[in-house]
């Protein structure tokens, strides 16, 4: 998008070029330019000349960027991106929350990380990374997704108009099944992440439509579900894990939400009681796929607020015990790395 730089004495001349007429992130855009700029040694003002991209240079731009093959879901079997699946048999456990601030905290790893918010009925993944009313850029057919804490994210609602009260709240999305795998699938194939080296995908609950259609489409994804300790809600949790292993996806973990409050005096309060986490793997647990608790997060003022005001817990209070336990789950996935059995890695001998 950069066309043209030149520097004379202390002013840079910058040519900058939009995608589309009324780009929506224009302004970010260029800002964002001119701070670049300014910050370099010896530049104290700076010149953007903005104009557009003429049709051949936005199907070069395409064509650069999917690297010269043809439109297919870009994590296909052959993709190096770990992909984990977040899930949870119920809403309410926090499972949206956790995926928002688990995709920062590997990002602030140095890791490459997307989220794709796949709840579309209940899409929050927006509001909790603070960038509720940010807006995909378009490339012809290509989405890029926009960034939030160094996060490539799309979800729905980045395209749902407010209706005519302007409420948030009033974005709905009623769609039948055909409507969801479109959806899904559209994510998958026109957004364009690049070369992630994590993609998280916030599932809605359940075992319905979309779930199965994530299975179609990425079947190396890996399962993490969320539960609570609560015995009751483990036992809905562990459904969304036995669907996904019918579609050949491998379970590698639970994360029990809500593990206690801490009390002044050191004693922690089980208000939602106890060891659903590890009922919960123990059960999914086979000779072939041991499952284990892969975190235990406790019940946090911070976390509800950071969601609520859309500033990840684990950069604004990382010592918090929640943003601890956190990131040291990212700390574990991290050095997963991304597997290469089996993989073609697009060497040729001549």
């Amino acid at each position: 998008m950069i066309s043209g730089v030149s520097v004379a004495g202390a002013t840079a001349s910058i040519a900058l070029k939009l995608t589309i007429v009324g780009c929506p992130a224009a302004d970010t855009i260029e800002r964002d330019v001119r701070e670049a700029a300014a910050s370099v040694s010896g530049i104290s003002s700076v010149d953007v000349d903005v104009s557009i991209m003429t049709r051949a240079e936005r199907d070069a731009l395409t064509d650069k960027l999917r690297g010269g093959r043809a439109k297919t879901v870009q994590f296909g079997p052959d993709s190096l991106t770990r992909i984990y699946a977040v899930t949870s048999g119920k809403g309410g456990v926090g499972k949206s929350t956790l995926t928002a601030n688990l995709g920062v905290a590997l990002a602030a790893t140095g890791l490459r990380v997307g989220i794709v918010d796949a709840d579309v009925f209940g899409f929050s993944i927006p509001g909790i990374l603070g960038i509720a009313g940010a807006t995909p850029t378009q490339v012809n057919d290509m989405i890029l997704p926009p960034l939030a804490h160094d996060v490539k994210v799309i979800s729905i609602g980045m395209f749902v108009p407010s209706t005519s009260s302007g409420q948030a709240a009033d974005r709905v999305v009623s769609w039948r099944g055909p409507m969801l795998h479109r959806t899904i699938q559209q994510f998958l194939t026109d957004v364009y992440f690049g070369d992630l080296d994590v993609l998280l995908l916030d599932l809605p609950p359940g075992t319905g439509d979309i779930a199965i259609s994530i299975g179609q489409l990425l079947p190396q994804a890996e399962i993490i579900v969320v539960t609570t300790p609560q015995p009751a809600a483990a036992e809905v949790a562990e459904r969304s894990a036995l669907v996904a292993r019918q579609t050949g996806q491998k379970v590698i973990g639970v994360i029990e939400n809500m593990a206690g409050l801490a009390q002044p005096d050191g004693s922690v309060l089980d208000i939602f009681g106890s060891g659903g986490g590890a009922d919960a793997a123990s059960r999914l647990s086979t000779a072939e796929e041991p499952v284990s608790v892969l975190a235990a997060i406790p019940i946090s003022i911070a976390l509800r607020e950071g969601g609520d005001a859309g500033l990840p817990i684990v950069i604004s209070h990382p010592d918090d015990p929640a943003a601890r336990a956190i990131s040291a789950l990212a700390g574990q996935l991290a050095v997963r790395g991304r597997g290469l059995a089996g993989r073609k890695l697009g060497f040729t001998v001549t």
